[in-house]
């Protein structure tokens, strides 16, 4: 085998925390400690080697990067401490920025430089959607104890839809939008990749009914039910953190496609609804509940990275902090806006309501970027796994 290693790739996994890569020198030790790999195709020693030896290409189209929940057994047994799931970890935050499109985007989300520009793209938006709206001001106490943020882009008398809705879609839709086009194109790439790797026969294929129900839906209610997080015995705290906080993203689209369906619908008819809701409506309910979930979830895992960086020496990296802050941001200003409307603060209320909104497209729009990324990717290596152990994968 002629290899040409990517020195570029080397370094850069070494940047973003894989630099004990070297230090492994193939005992297999981790591939028989991690309760996740399998004996006809264990992992990660394999990964180790390849990137020792900067094989890009076979790293990028192996779902076993994928598969891989930085468990933590394979680092905690290693005898080189050369820490596979760190490794492993760099790795999916390459391929993140490697299928991600558009790519400069992809790149800014990359490292720490590009976080001045990565909060200003949608401060500028926002701030410009606010200034077109002409809703510039700040409520008195009576308007925003009736109102809330209901009116924070203004209003007007359009009697089928109402404005600040109107300008809030116009922002939101096209930032998650562009992220789920990235995440398609991104998996859409991996998984013809993959394919064409393992060989794979493109004539022998499933109907879409076929696809779901055999594959893509039995690993979604896997993923869901975190049954491969729980095969862990190191970081068993991590089913704790991640767990409620998958719960909390549920709750919250939930009462978010509530909310348009009350806002849009349902206040056509009845024009009362056009208010904040009260605490004792059960999705309102429902809202403060995956609130709480979401910022218990956030505190245990940055609780579990913070003791990971100082027991286990694991290096600080912005790839794994940025979707922490960002998670944080979402849920303290989220709260913290609700919290300021009970105390009548509009002054307040609007600054960390307009946080709040920064926060929510950069979740959004930055979302292939990131390891939220793990929703789209880690779903397509599960499902990959599945098709290529079928009798499509095999014919």
């Amino acid at each position: 085998m002629n290899v040409q290693p990517d020195l570029d790739f080397i370094k850069s996994l070494k940047e973003a925390g894989g630099d004990t890569l070297k230090k492994c020198y193939q005992c297999a030790t981790c591939s028989v400690m991690c309760p996740l790999s399998k004996d006809g195709k264990p992992f990660p020693r394999k990964e180790m080697i390849w990137s020792q030896w900067g094989m890009k290409e076979k790293l990028v189209t192996d779902p076993d990067v994928f598969l891989c929940h930085q468990c933590g057994d394979c680092t905690a047994n290693c005898p080189r401490g050369a820490k596979p799931g760190d490794v492993l970890s760099a790795i999916r935050a390459y391929a993140y920025t490697f299928y991600g499109w558009p790519a400069p985007l992809a790149k800014l989300a990359s490292s720490a430089k590009g976080l001045p520009v990565l909060i200003g793209i949608p401060v500028v938006v926002i701030f410009i959607m606010w200034l077109i709206s002409g809703a510039m001001h700040i409520p008195t106490q009576e308007e925003f104890a009736s109102h809330g943020y209901q009116r924070f882009f203004g209003h007007w008398d359009f009697f089928w839809y109402a404005k600040n809705p109107f300008f809030i879609v116009l922002i939101m839709v096209p930032s998650l939008g562009l992220g789920l086009y990235s995440g398609f194109r991104g998996i859409s790439k991996m998984w013809k990749s993959m394919s064409a790797d393992a060989g794979l026969n493109k004539d022998y294929r499933p109907s879409v009914g076929q696809f779901i129900k055999e594959f893509l839906w039995p690993s979604l209610v896997e993923i869901v039910k975190h049954s491969r997080f729980r095969e862990c015995t190191v970081n068993t705290d991590r089913v704790r953190g991640h767990l409620p906080l998958m719960l909390a993203f549920i709750g919250l689209f939930i009462v978010t496609c509530w909310s348009l369906f009350r806002l849009d619908v349902l206040a056509l008819a009845w024009p009362s609804l056009h208010t904040p809701m009260p605490l004792t409506d059960p999705f309102k309910i429902l809202a403060n509940v995956s609130a709480v979930a979401l910022l218990f979830g956030i505190a245990v895992l940055w609780n579990n990275r913070k003791k990971a960086e100082s027991e286990q020496d694991t290096k600080p990296t912005f790839y794994d902090w940025f979707l922490i802050w960002e998670i944080t941001a979402v849920g303290v200003t989220g709260l913290g806006a609700e919290l300021l409307r009970w105390a009548g603060m509009p002054v307040l209320g609007y600054i960390v309501y307009f946080l709040h909104l920064v926060s929510i497209m950069m979740l959004f729009l930055y979302l292939p970027y990131t390891k939220f990324a793990h929703l789209i990717y880690r779903t397509g290596a599960y499902t990959f796994e599945k098709y290529r152990e079928s009798g499509y994968g095999r014919s």
